[in-house]
């Protein structure tokens, strides 16, 4: 690939997603690209770069933007924050919102659906704690491929394989040849929207435990800033933030502290101390 394409395309996708690509991931950029390419209707990679170039298509844009999205997820991915959420952040909430009693969580960056879902896993195994509570999932993605799978609810034996617990797999699932397809009443516990992370939040209105796992390491460091900055406004000063297990705020942002023994876990910087106590 041409320097001057490689520019063209990686300051194409920074600008639309955030993505930053260093001058060593042209392999990604050919080999995710030239089947868009011939997808598409052309011959090569060149000849998706030359359309860009001339034609500007939203579409094609979009595709481009997508091709390069990456999609991993699994459901209870890393463990440690979900049982964080079961055993820190429930309890903490059920004192603070016990006015309210509504809660609002956001899975930022959600792929194909697993992180949201497991969070609803948790919520469901609690059901008989929370009757009269009012739990909001959204889970976001900036492509509508994945989204749409999300909304579905329907996964392979792969992916079901791949962090869910049997018990929950038979409880909830239903085999259809095969693939298995994720019960209805779980599946209305999660909304799923497209959203861009670059694009102003105020939209989604504010929440009190967001979820932001392995997204931001794709971002250069201005961006994570940003993005992070941006979350502490629609976060309460009690709210938690959790993040991958190879991301941090530290050396970013000031605007959150992690919590101490909690690797992942993250509050307001002027969060009350105790807010969270360290698991025993």
């Amino acid at each position: 690939m041409k320097p001057q394409d490689f520019d063209f395309l990686s300051s194409l996708l920074r600008r639309r997603s955030g993505l930053t690509l260093n001058p060593d991931k042209v392999y990604l950029l050919e080999s995710r690209l030239t089947p868009l390419a011939r997808r598409s209707g052309m011959e090569s990679l060149d000849g998706l770069i030359a359309e860009l170039r001339k034609s500007a298509s939203e579409q094609l844009m979009r595709d481009v933007t997508e091709a390069m999205t990456t999609n991993e997820s699994f459901f209870f991915r890393d463990r440690t924050p979900f049982d964080l959420f079961r055993d820190q952040v429930l309890p903490m909430l059920r004192q603070r919102r016990a006015a309210t009693k509504k809660v609002r969580i956001w899975c930022a960056a959600c792929s194909t659906g697993q992180e949201p879902y497991s969070l609803a896993f948790v919520l469901k195994q609690q059901e008989a704690q929370w009757r009269d509570w009012k739990f909001e999932i959204i889970g976001t993605d900036i492509a509508r491929p994945v989204l749409q799978k999300a909304k579905e609810g329907i996964y392979s034996q792969f992916e079901v394989q791949r962090g869910l617990p049997i018990q929950l797999l038979m409880k909830h699932f239903k085999q259809e040849g095969d693939v298995w397809r994720l019960s209805e009443d779980i599946r209305k516990m999660v909304t799923f929207r497209e959203f861009n992370l670059l694009d102003n939040f105020a939209a989604l209105g504010k929440f009190d435990v967001i979820y932001c796992r392995n997204v931001l390491i794709y971002f250069d460091q201005s961006t994570k800033s940003n993005v992070l900055e941006r979350m502490r406004k629609i976060l309460p000063d009690d709210g938690a933030l959790f993040l991958g297990a190879a991301e941090t705020v530290l050396g970013i942002t000031d605007k959150f502290r992690p919590v101490r023994g909690q690797r992942g876990m993250y509050l307001p910087s002027d969060a009350d101390q105790n807010l969270m106590a360290p698991a025993s």
